[in-house]
This record gives structure tokens, C-alpha cells and sequence, in this order.
């Protein structure tokens, strides 16, 4: 008897407490909590993702995959309830793999050793049989000129400049050598070069190539070389044994085609404003993804993240005073074709956008957001950064926000972009390895409550710019 009066006084004791400590907290502090409560006891993100990655798979902008993707994010949407769901036409380029690629390294005549290859988005094919021809090592763009055609004609131009390791920002390691993957087959055609190898966008040692977007830009079509990325491994390797023997050979075969653009569309869902219908507030990432993996980081999470906001909102009952609108962008990879077609649309039809918030930055922990904005709308921001410490997120800086929401940029608007932990983002991206399995559920569902909170307070006390509210 003791016993039990002990337990029901220490549990009346314990809901005393928490009934004081949140009659002592802010209306923001207690929906925050909420949102989080919510997400990481209730969430859908991270079964969404499960259907996305494992039963349509990596989602090639203009392939069948991207296609099941577009109706199967509309259905989501349907589903939870929104206001209205559409689906945006947009034309976007079709390139395709082909078979898997094959390469290798030969030191003398019948000693060779298979080397990790992958062919970059956009490239075109080698020719029939494949291309083996002598190779010559740059660490950047740069170097060509000083080599000049007679070093580099016929030759494989191998560019190896790492990503730098010491830099903390991996997006800005990422950015300091992504230059060569992306131009180094128009620059290196310029000096008579038959391809280029590019070491993969990967601060990891391992034996995964990376694929990603390269231009060809205005280079005619018969002047084009075939471009594709090494493995960091057998970058090394390829690197060390061209000291020992400059005149080794290199061969790769890949089969890739460029087709005609296609159809394929942007998902739209909104929930309507209650106070400033015509004014809106966007979330959102993008729906395709490279083909070597699932997409699951890249950007399968921030797609399924996007849509939980909204759901979010809706299971609390939550009216928003602006109308916030869930947009799954198409082609972020190779054309930016969705988010240009998107801010295009809005701009026709006049739409007042005044907040954008996109995650292209994989699903890991999430740590704050980098904030586009004025000083004003900045310091808002900033002020709200005591609603986020209980959760761990404390990165509020200023920076780029996102690709697909960069073009609605516009005086007064403020974009952002959900900051996850980045320190094992590129062993992922644009790899084999970027799969569902490489997902932490929980990280996943802290992301989506992170954004939610983000949208709540910015819908709650608007910009700090002053704007013309249409009427309703």
C-alpha cells in the first residue's frame, strides 16, 4: 500500500513539474516543442523515403523512374490533405548511361589493372571499342594553357586536384575543385585532348567513382571528348604510377547517349493563407537524382522532409497566415530546369514570393541554416536562435540557400538553405553508395521538425521587409 501511494505521489509530483516548466515557456517555445514531439514520435519522412528509394529507385531526370517519382510525390500530397496539389510541365535533357563502364591501366603490353570508372553526366560516349591513348596529370583547368597543344594533343588530360581537406566546410571543398569536373572536358578539347579522366568529388579514400554534371558549353558536337570520374584510389594509383612510367596507357569505354529533351514536371502542393493568401512562402528539394545510386541523400531526403512540413502543420492543426507551398523540383542536377521553370511561372503570374527554404544537403544531423537575406530580416532570424539551442541547432549564418529556390531571388526576399552535419555528405554524393541504408531514420525526422520550425516563425512574424500584401 505504501509502495503504491509512493509511485502515484511521485507521479503527481512529475506532472506538477511539467505543467509549471510549460506554463513558464513561450507559445513558440511550446510549439516547437510540439513540432519536434511530433516528428520524431509521428513522422512519415523516412517511409516516404523507404517507397522512393527502394521501390522506384535512383531518379535520372527524363527516365521512367523520374516519371513514378512525380506521381508518387503527387499522390503523398493528395493524401496528406492539402489545399490543392499540381503538377508543373517543365522539358528537361535526357542523357543516358548505357552499360557499365570499363577501364584500366596498362604499364606494357598485356600488363594491365582494372581501375573504377563512372562516365559524367552529359558526356558523350567513347568511340566503338573504347579509347586508350597516353596520359598527362594537371591539378586544374589552369595548367592547360601553360602545357599548350603540344603537350596535350592525343593525349587523356587525368585532372587530380583533391578536394581540400582542411577546410571544415566540405561544400566549400567541394566548390574549389568541382570546376574541373564540370568544364575540364570543353577546356581540355581547346588543346586537341581525345578525353578526360576526373578525380571523383570525394574526401574519403575509397574505390566508388562519382558522377556529376559537365558542360560542353558551346564546343561543337565534333570537337566533344568523352569525359568520365576515377575512384580517389585509383586516383592515387593512376597519379603514382604515371611517375614511374609517364608513357603508360589509359583506356576506358562507356556507352552513353544524349536524346532529345523530354516532358517531366515539378510537384506542386500549397496550403491556402489564412491573412496573406497571395502572398508565399515555399519548402522545398529536388526530385531527381543521379542514377548510380538510389538518391536517397541526394536529394530523396530533402524532397520527403519538405512534404513532412507541410504535414506537420496540417496534423496540428496549424493555419498559416501566408500560403506555404511544397514544391518537388525537377532536374536539379544536370539543367536547373525545374527551379528556373518554377520562378519563371511565378514571375508571369505575379506571385509574391518572400520566403524560400530548400534541403539539397543530404539527411544527416541537422546543425542550423545558412540565410540569404538583408540585415534586417537577418537579425529576425538570429532572434530566434534561443527557440532552437534545446534541439542542437545553432548555425544561423549568412550564405547561399539553395539552387532550385536561387532564382526567385528578389530584393526583400529572404531564401535559406537546412545545414545537416556535411562531414560525411560527399562520401555519398553522386555515388553508388548514396542508398537508403545510409539514411539514419532519426537524423531524417530531427531535419524535417528542424524546417518545419523555421516555416512556422517565418509565417508567424513575416519578413521585416516591408511588402504590398495582394488582396485576398
Amino acid at each position: 500500500m505504501k509502495n503504491s501511494l509512493s509511485v502515484f505521489l511521485l507521479a503527481a509530483f512529475f506532472c506538477a513539474t511539467a505543467e509549471l516548466h510549460a506554463q513558464g515557456q513561450t507559445p513558440d517555445e511550446l510549439m516547437l516543442r510540439k513540432i519536434y514531439d511530433m516528428a520524431l514520435t509521428n513522422g512519415k519522412a523516412y517511409d516516404w523515403l523507404d517507397h522512393l528509394s527502394n521501390e522506384i529507385g535512383g531518379r535520372l531526370s527524363g527516365s521512367l523512374e523520374a516519371e513514378k517519382a512525380v506521381q508518387y510525390t503527387k499522390e503523398v500530397m493528395q493524401e496528406i490533405g492539402l489545399d490543392s496539389v499540381w503538377l508543373q510541365p517543365v522539358m528537361v535533357p535526357k542523357w543516358t548511361r548505357g552499360v557499365p563502364e570499363y577501364s584500366y591501366i596498362e604499364t606494357a603490353p598485356g600488363i594491365s589493372s582494372v581501375v573504377n570508372v563512372c562516365a559524367l553526366g552529359g558526356s558523350i560516349s567513347t568511340p566503338d571499342g573504347g579509347l586508350k591513348a597516353e596520359v598527362i596529370e594537371v591539378k586544374g583547368i589552369e595548367e592547360l594553357e601553360a602545357l599548350g597543344r603540344e603537350a596535350i594533343e592525343g593525349k587523356i588530360v587525368f585532372f587530380n586536384r583533391p578536394m581540400q581537406a582542411n577546410l571544415i566546410h566540405t561544400f566549400e571543398a567541394y566548390g574549389g575543385c568541382v570546376d574541373q569536373r564540370y568544364s575540364g572536358a570543353k577546356e581540355a578539347a581547346k588543346y586537341g585532348a581525345v578525353g578526360v579522366v576526373v578525380r571523383s568529388m570525394n574526401l574519403r579514400q575509397d574505390d566508388l567513382p562519382h558522377t556529376g554534371a559537365m558542360s560542353y558549353d558551346d564546343l561543337p558536337p565534333n570537337k566533344r571528348i568523352p569525359a568520365c570520374a576515377i575512384s580517389t584510389n585509383d586516383a592515387n594509383y593512376l597519379s603514382t604510377a604515371l611517375k614511374l612510367k609517364p608513357d603508360l596507357l589509359f583506356y576506358f569505354n562507356q556507352t552513353c547517349r544524349v536524346f532529345p529533351d523530354v516532358q517531366s514536371y515539378n510537384v506542386i502542393g500549397e496550403i491556402r493563407g489564412s491573412e496573406f493568401p497571395n502572398n508565399y512562402m515555399v519548402v522545398g528539394g529536388h526530385l531527381d537524382s543521379w542514377d548510380l545510386g538510389d538518391g536517397s541523400h541526394d536529394d530523396g531526403a530533402g524532397c520527403v522532409q519538405s512534404i513532412e512540413v507541410l504535414r506537420l502543420l496540417k496534423k496540428m492543426n496549424y493555419k498559416p497566415r501566408h500560403s506555404i507551398r511544397v514544391v518537388m523540383f525537377m532536374n536539379e542536377e544536370n539543367g536547373l530546369r525545374g527551379g528556373r521553370k518554377y520562378a519563371e511561372e511565378a514571375q508571369i503570374k505575379k506571385e509574391n514570393h518572400v520566403f524560400a527554404l530548400e534541403s539539397d544537403s543530404g539527411g544527416f544531423t541537422p546543425r542550423g541554416f545558412s540565410i540569404d537575406a538583408d540585415t534586417d530580416n537577418m537579425a529576425q532570424i538570429q532572434s530566434w536562435v534561443s527557440l532552437f539551442k534545446p534541439y542542437l541547432i545553432h548555425y544561423f549564418e549568412p550564405g547561399g540557400s539553395g539552387a532550385d529556390i536561387g532564382p526567385l531571388k528578389k530584393e526583400g526576399m529572404v531564401l535559406a538553405g537546412l545545414r545537416p552535419d556535411s562531414q560525411r555528405y560527399f562520401d555519398h554524393h553522386h555515388a553508388s553508395n548514396d542508398t537508403f541504408d545510409a539514411v539514419n531514420k532519426r537524423e531524417l525526422e530531427l531535419g524535417a521538425a528542424t524546417m518545419t520550425s523555421l516555416i512556422y516563425l517565418m509565417d508567424k512574424y513575416g519578413t521585416k521587409t516591408e511588402y504590398t500584401s495582394i488582396p485576398k
